[in-house]
């Protein structure tokens, strides 16, 4: 678990309130200690490092600006986690509609494309990129972040119950995709 970074110093705002006042070395303790978790849900999300990198760097712009408005402080790690992973999702659909797609032509003779051929972890990685970055998102808070299905719902506007069921059934579909492929 990330370390809590909004406890008060005695005759001192919270690092939180610092930060949102404007102090750059308050912004940069918050950093360290929440980027990490950023980048592993952008990056469920994307798919693509360097994608997930740019996702978390307009995160923390979107984050600096808006803690201000941030009313709960304990809610701090949930708070910028869904930003990450809205930023995520937004740059997953920028990018599809401006993508250029490349078709790899096997040589003859060639097992590349042959899917005996793979390895059974390639599997997975084409299950993920086939979901919608909506649903990346839902399995990214639960299973990378660790969100339970009140948490989730809290960031989503879902209920519950909405959420276990979407994830079983997103859990079910990658299950049948993975016994199929």
């Amino acid at each position: 678990m990330a370390e809590d970074v909004t406890v008060a110093k005695p005759g001192r705002s919270t690092t939180v309130a610092d930060a949102a006042a404007g102090d750059v070395d308050a912004l940069a303790r918050i950093v360290a200690v929440h980027h990490d978790d950023m980048a592993r849900i952008a990056f469920v999300i994307c798919g693509d490092r360097d994608l997930a990198q740019d996702a978390v760097q307009v995160a923390w712009q979107r984050a600096w600006q808006k803690l201000g408005g941030l009313r709960d402080e304990s809610r701090l790690r949930p708070w910028l986690l869904s930003i990450a992973a809205n930023e995520a999702r937004q740059l997953v659909r920028r990018q599809r509609r401006h993508s250029i797609v490349s078709i790899d032509v096997a040589e003859v003779g060639s097992d590349r494309f042959d899917p005996a051929a793979r390895p059974a972890g390639h599997d997975l990685g084409a299950a993920l990129a086939r979901l919608s970055p909506d649903d990346r998102r839902l399995l990214a808070l639960r299973h990378v972040a660790g969100f339970d299905a009140t948490e989730i719902g809290r960031l989503l506007g879902m209920s519950a119950s909405g959420v276990r069921t979407r994830l079983a059934r997103l859990l079910a579909r990658l299950r049948t995709e993975l016994i199929d492929a």
